[in-house]
């Protein structure tokens, strides 16, 4: 009879055991996440010691090393999955979504080869195709690739508009260009697109950073005379981002004013849409998005709003065969299997080579929850943030930026500008130190502001009168202690 190596494989009822007992584990988690601490207090060398208790050269039992990997993170990670969590585009990952990562990790399907894993590429395709559609897309013609990120997406996106306005970069890379690309951005546009700028050889100096108006959304005519600017300066525009959804504000660009300028100007137009392409879900808000139809490229993240584990982007695009034209190879150690069939290695498709199943988390989240529960959780959380800005307003607190999605600004309108830095920051952390809610600063106009955004699809009415009696406390603290320090009269 044939010996297993159970160092690696472990017997049957230890896999069992350990399993039931991983399981039972995650739903208390689950369960019980709302009445633990949002963030930890934090001690770098408590976390170290933690970390480096179990010794490799002395192997441990896999219940104890399991147990000892959730003690630590349970210590130790900011919740994200907490309803009280109301920081920045990580939300509490559907269960669906967390079953789908399990059996990616036991079945393991190699996705760089058709023919390995078929029923997975084709269950991703699927996704693709049907996600492209509510964009607007034709789906006869919609291509697209997961990622593991938004990152990746928008590199995909800078690597795909050169190809497409620059057919010989593919081959020869820039020296093969008689003039320096150049491309546009607003200063409220991910940080993502610095390194896509220098990972495809262009670097920093090639991305043009266009100002917002006090709305936060791309001047349109800045962006126009950046354009021309750069043409009499003989530069060679090839690509121009607008974004559905920063951030900081959630602001929303103008995508269809920005569709009209790059079709009279021929360049690419990508619409990184990584959180606020979600509002196309619903049917009230899709018109948030008005012209993303028209992008040639689309970032969305479905480990934003879709509410599926990270890492989980996607890149769509309305241009059948850019993709194939920007990273198609051949190699001859690659299975053969499908070369007679009408079918797309995903290898020759993306950046990556060997990947897991990142679509199946989609897939099994869209074919249990529907189209329609996904309308019903966008809708949700963004009438939590209209509860959360209707709470604010009665507790005169001053909402900043103009939204419609549940990323809310805010700050005291009574704070003199040369102590808001300090207001902001001795409120944000007399949240954090609470440990029952997290929220975060940002600069609106060089100005510190606090930010508060709805991810959670648990996260109730109550969740936000808990957060708005810790900022009503934490406030009423500051003014007491300033008052004291005699700051406010100054």
């Amino acid at each position: 009879m044939m010996k297993h190596n159970s160092i690696l494989n472990l017997e049957m009822d230890e896999r069992m055991d350990i399993g039931t007992y991983l399981l039972e584990q995650i739903n208390d988690y689950m369960t019980h996440v709302r009445g633990g601490r949002v963030s930890p207090e934090l001690s770098v060398d408590a976390v170290a010691e933690h970390a480096r208790k179990l010794s490799f050269e002395h192997p441990v039992s896999a219940r104890e090393a399991i147990h000892h990997i959730l003690e630590g993170l349970r210590q130790y990670q900011v919740h994200t999955p907490h309803p009280r969590y109301f920081g920045l585009y990580n939300p509490r990952p559907n269960f669906m979504g967390i079953m789908a990562d399990t059996i990616t990790a036991a079945f393991n399907p190699q996705l760089a080869a058709w023919s390995h894993a078929p029923v997975a590429v084709e269950m991703e395709n699927y996704v693709l195709k049907e996600i492209a559609s509510k964009f607007g897309y034709s789906v006869e013609t919609a291509d697209g690739t997961f990622t593991t990120g938004g990152a990746e997406a928008n590199l995909t996106a800078v690597l795909t508009a050169l190809v497409h306005c620059f057919p010989s970069y593919a081959k020869g890379g820039l020296r093969s260009l008689p003039t320096h690309p150049v491309m546009y951005a607003s200063a409220e546009s991910h940080h993502s697109l610095v390194k896509a700028a220098r990972s495809c050889g262009l670097g920093t100096d090639s991305l043009r950073i266009i100002t917002t108006g006090s709305d936060m959304h791309i001047d349109v005519h800045a962006l126009h005379h950046q354009i021309q600017v750069d043409r009499a300066a003989g530069y060679t525009p090839f690509l121009i981002i607008a974004t559905g959804g920063t951030t900081g504000t959630g602001a929303i660009d103008p995508i269809n004013e920005m569709a009209n300028l790059a079709e009279r100007e021929q360049l690419w137009l990508h619409v990184d849409a990584a959180y606020g392409g979600a509002s196309v879900f619903a049917p009230e808000l899709r018109d948030l998005l008005r012209g993303i139809d028209r992008a040639d490229s689309i970032t969305f993240d479905a480990h934003k709003w879709m509410s599926v584990p990270m890492g989980a982007g996607i890149y769509i695009t309305r241009h059948k065969d850019i993709l194939h034209k920007t990273f198609s190879i051949t190699a001859d150690y690659m299975p053969k299997e499908g070369a007679d069939l009408d079918v797309i290695d995903p290898f020759t498709h993306s950046i990556q080579w060997s990947r897991r199943f990142i679509g199946l988390k989609v897939y099994l989240s869209l074919v249990t929850a529907g189209w329609e529960g996904y309308r019903s959780i966008v809708q949700h959380q963004t009438e939590m943030g209209n509860r959360l800005r209707q709470e604010l307003a009665c507790s005169n607190w001053k909402v900043v930026n103009d939204t419609v999605l549940p990323v809310v600004c805010f700050t005291d309108s009574n704070i003199p500008s040369k102590i808001q830095s300090n207001f902001a920051s001795f409120i944000c952390q007399e949240i954090l130190r609470s440990g029952q809610a997290w929220i975060s600063v940002y600069k609106i106009n060089k100005a510190p502001v606090l930010r508060a955004c709805i991810t959670n699809y648990d996260t109730t009415e109550e969740d936000i009168m808990v957060l708005m009696q810790l900022l009503n406390g934490a406030r009423a603290k500051y003014f007491e202690e300033a008052s004291e320090r005699s700051e406010l009269n100054q």
